[in-house]
């Protein structure tokens, strides 16, 4: 990920390929998660190594957001039962799509002022 992300508030995704993310005229490489609190680099190129240590930043934040969105790739995959189970061990149940659909639904819900975490894997 290239620099330190600067941006007041959380962003939109202004766009996404070529492997990674665009927010406020920000590139980042990579996979992501975006929180109120920030964005996180997200080891993750496929969803089966998404695990509880990966999804840890969402655990600082878990009181500041009412809806994950994960973004499994190019197309909806489901997140390994390992995961799942930890995430709703936290409270945690989140909507699971392909990136460019959860791209597309977390800027809807940022818009809407919802409350909206969101981890995406980068798709080329």
């Amino acid at each position: 990920m290239a620099g330190t992300p600067r941006f007041e508030g959380q962003p939109p995704i202004d766009a996404y390929g070529d492997g990674g993310f665009r927010l406020e005229r920000q590139r980042f490489e990579g996979s992501i998660i975006v929180t109120p609190r920030g964005l996180f680099p997200w080891g993750v190129t496929r969803i089966e190594d998404a695990n509880a240590t990966s999804l840890t930043p969402l655990v600082d934040v878990i009181g500041e957001f009412d809806f994950l969105i994960i973004g499994t790739g190019p197309v909806t995959e489901p997140l390994p039962r390992e995961a799942r189970k930890w995430l709703e061990s936290q409270a945690i149940f989140p909507d699971i799509m392909g990136t460019p659909a959860a791209c597309r639904t977390y800027n809807l819900m940022l818009s809407e002022n919802r409350r909206v975490a969101a981890a995406m894997i980068a798709v080329d």
